[in-house]
């Protein structure tokens, strides 16, 4: 043996002393897990019926969407059942089940997405058409569809979160991720979320767990709808930990709303970089105070600068 080979083995030696220390963060021996990778190619199969002719190289007519719609839902069932059955595999509360009992289930959860998908495609539709309201640069529906990272995220999100309540385990918490690491827009699959839902430019959009949005919301980028620090993580779970918004509801960019009994009234409008732990009425504006600014010349006259800003802040020099 070299000195290469050698090293090598002392590497390899390592790595396994690692496993035995840290076995938290092992999967060896036990049940094969869903691929990120696989989960990514299943999400673009169900994105490309839920917005057909935007995602597939195909041109679609009237007669030959019949032949894809049934080819890609074939695909999707095969896959998703397979994912499925990985993901129940792995979960304590299915341990000890036959397998064909979790491949029945996987099945009934798969068939169950695909019979969802006329039922989240008018939510979506109703999507699209509030950011072709909400946002003046759109141009068309494809424009939105292929184009604006709120749209990819609320519709994976959609997927996510149907499977999600009949309980799926893994899965939606994959999909979610995989959207937030092509958006930047991170919501988790429990997130309840009404019609006509709007995320403008989106990026570092956090929407938490428990999280209730109305309708016809709009969120701006940067907003934080999260939870309070909880001691326990078990009577954490037990409760609603983040906020609720009515519908009609305006977050501007970089607010944080905090806290399970946040409730955010119908028709309210929250300004940028508030933060909030408390409720807000219907119909009401929150904003910050004015901030304090201060201006500086990198060359030129600083305190002429100053004194303009103050003039034009109806301020005198000098006032504190």
């Amino acid at each position: 043996m070299n000195d290469h080979e050698r090293r090598l083995a002392s590497v390899v030696e390592g790595v396994l002393e690692s496993y035995r220390d840290h076995g938290n963060i092992n999967h060896i021996d036990g049940n094969n897990l869903p691929a990120r990778s696989e989960v990514s190619e299943l999400l673009d199969d169900v994105l490309s019926i839920v917005f057909p002719g935007y995602f597939n190289y195909e041109p679609l007519d009237d007669l030959t969407v019949r032949y894809f719609v049934g080819a890609r839902c074939a695909r999707i069932l095969r896959r998703l059942e397979q994912v499925v059955t990985r993901s129940l595999a792995v979960d304590c509360s299915h341990a000890g089940r036959p397998a064909d009992e979790i491949g029945q289930s996987a099945h009934e959860h798969a068939l169950e997405l695909l019979q969802a998908i006329p039922s989240i495609r008018a939510a979506l539709a109703a999507d699209v058409q509030a950011a072709l309201a909400g946002d003046p640069a759109a141009c068309s529906d494809a424009e939105i569809i292929m184009s604006y990272p709120g749209v990819t995220a609320i519709a994976g999100h959609r997927i996510a979160h149907h499977l999600y309540c009949r309980r799926v385990p893994l899965l939606p918490r994959m999909i979610a991720e995989i959207l937030h690491s092509r958006t930047g827009i991170d919501i988790h699959p429990g997130a309840t979320i009404g019609r006509s839902f709007f995320i403008d430019h989106g990026t570092g959009v956090v929407i938490g767990e428990t999280s209730i949005i109305g309708n016809r919301v709009k969120l701006y980028q940067g907003v934080t709808l999260g939870a309070l620090s909880v001691k326990s993580r078990e009577a954490g779970r037990k409760v609603q930990r983040h906020p609720t918004i009515e519908d009609d509801v305006t977050v501007y960019a970089g607010a944080t709303i905090l806290g399970g009994d946040t409730v955010i009234g119908r028709g309210s409008t929250i300004g940028g970089n508030v933060w909030l732990t408390r409720s807000v009425p219907p119909g009401t504006t929150v904003v910050l105070d004015t901030p304090s600014l201060r201006f500086f010349a990198l060359n030129g006259d600083k305190n002429g600068i100053e004194k303009h800003a103050l003039e034009k802040n109806g301020d005198k020099p000098g006032t504190p």
